[in-house]
C-alpha cells in the first residue's frame, strides 16, 4: 500500500504532465516518468474525445488539463492533504459516478479518494470515456502502486462502502434511492452568477467572458446569470466579450442558440442579441446553452442577501467582493464542489 507522500508525489508529477499536454508540448524525455508511447497515449485520446463528444474540443480539453495540472504542485498538495488525518489501516471502497458535461469534470473526486488512501471504483460517464481513462492510465504508469486503488467499471457499481455521485436534480433522486444505505455525497445541479456594478474595466469584462464561454457554459462553474445595476450600459458588456464571438462557429452551440432564439421570438420575449449569445431578462438561475439570464438590482446588499438565501443552489459568485472575474473555471484544491469538504468526509468514513 502506498504511503501518503508517494501518492502526493505521483499526482504532482501527473500535474506537470497535464500542463505539458494542455500546452500541446511534445514528449520531454524519460525524466517525465513516461516513455514516448505512454506520453503520446494521452495526446492521442484528445481527438478521440472530440469525435465521441463534440463538446470536448481540443481547446477545452487542453484548458481542463492545464487548469487541473497547475493546481497539483507538490507543495500545494502537501499543504492541502496535511490538514487532514487519515487512518492508514482503513481503506474503504468508494464508488464514484462521473459526470461528463466538461472534460475531466470528476477528476478532483478521484484525486480526493486516492490521496485519502481509499480505493476508487469508478463508473465513467459515456461522454468522457476516452480522455479520463487515458489520464488515469498515465497515473498508474507513473506509480504502479495505484493499481490496487483504481478500478474502472464497465457495468454498474457493486460492492462499495461509500458513494460519490454527480448528476442532475433528476438523477439525484435515483441516486438517493439506490445508494442511500451507505455513506454518500450526491451532487445536484449548481449554478454560477456574476455581479456587475457598471464600473468594471474592459479587462474585467474580457475575463468574465471566460467565466461564461469556457466549456461552452456547460459546467456548474459557468456563469449563467448576471446581476446588473438599474440603467446598466450593455455596450460595456458586449464590447468586453466580443473576443469570444467564434463560439458560434461550433455547430452544437449554434444549434442551441438558434433554437432558443426561435422559441423566445415566437413567445415575444424581449431579447438582447449580439449574434453569438442571447440575453434574456429572467429570474431563473439556469440559462440554456447559447444564452444568459440577467436581472437588475437597486441595492448590492439586497443581491448579496438574496444569493445567501440561495447558497445551496450556487457554485460560484463572480464579481465585486466575490471571486475575481475570469477565475470561476480555475478552482483551487480546496475549492470543493457544492462547498462540501470532500476530504473531511473521506477522513470520517
Amino acid at each position: 500500500m502506498l504511503n501518503v507522500q508517494q501518492r502526493i508525489e505521483a499526482f504532482a508529477q501527473l500535474g506537470k504532465l497535464m500542463v505539458l499536454w494542455g500546452n500541446e508540448k511534445g514528449w520531454p524525455g524519460f525524466e517525465c516518468g513516461l516513455n514516448e508511447s505512454e506520453y503520446g497515449a494521452v495526446q492521442a485520446s484528445i481527438p478521440l474525445a472530440k469525435i465521441h463528444n463534440p463538446w470536448f474540443t481540443p481547446e477545452n480539453v487542453h484548458k481542463s488539463l492545464r487548469s487541473l495540472g497547475s493546481a497539483m504542485e507538490l507543495e500545494e498538495l502537501e499543504k492541502w492533504v496535511g490538514r487532514y488525518t487519515f487512518n492508514p489501516d482503513r481503506s474503504l471502497v468508494v464508488g464514484l459516478i462521473m459526470a461528463g458535461n466538461i472534460p475531466l469534470v470528476g477528476f478532483h473526486d478521484v484525486l480526493c479518494v486516492l490521496l485519502s488512501g481509499h480505493k476508487a471504483k469508478i463508473k465513467m460517464s459515456s461522454d468522457d470515456d476516452k480522455l479520463f481513462p487515458a489520464v488515469l492510465k498515465a497515473l498508474q504508469t507513473l506509480q504502479p502502486g495505484f493499481d490496487e486503488q483504481i478500478m474502472v467499471m464497465e457495468d454498474r457499481l457493486k460492492e462499495y462502502d461509500a458513494i460519490l455521485a454527480t448528476g442532475s436534480n433528476n438523477t439525484a433522486r435515483y441516486f438517493e434511492h439506490y445508494f442511500g444505505k451507505v455513506p454518500n455525497i450526491i451532487r445536484k445541479n449548481r449554478h454560477s452568477v456574476a455581479i456587475l456594478t457598471g464600473e468594471e474595466s474592459k479587462e474585467e469584462m474580457e475575463a468574465l467572458g471566460h467565466d461564461i464561454f469556457d466549456y461552452f457554459g456547460l459546467g456548474c462553474r459557468s456563469v449563467s446569470k448576471l446581476y446588473l445595476p438599474n440603467g446598466y450600459n450593455f455596450d460595456d458588456f458586449f464590447g468586453g466579450i466580443f473576443g469570444f464571438h467564434e463560439v458560434i462557429n461550433h455547430h452544437k452551440y449554434a444549434n442551441n442558440y438558434d433554437y432558443n432564439k426561435a422559441v423566445w421570438l415566437l413567445n415575444q420575449e424581449d431579447l438582447l442579441d449580439n449574434d453569438f449569445i442571447l440575453l434574456r431578462k429572467c429570474d431563473d438561475m439556469t440559462s440554456p446553452t447559447g444564452s444568459l439570464h440577467y436581472e437588475f438590482y437597486d441595492d448590492l446588499n439586497t443581491v448579496y442577501q438574496q444569493l445567501d438565501e440561495m447558497k445551496d443552489e450556487l457554485q460560484c459568485v463572480v464579481g465585486k467582493g466575490k471571486l475575481p472575474f475570469g477565475k470561476s473555471q480555475e478552482p483551487a484544491l480546496d475549492d470543493y464542489a457544492d462547498g462540501l469538504d470532500t476530504m473531511a468526509w473521506l477522513a470520517s468514513l
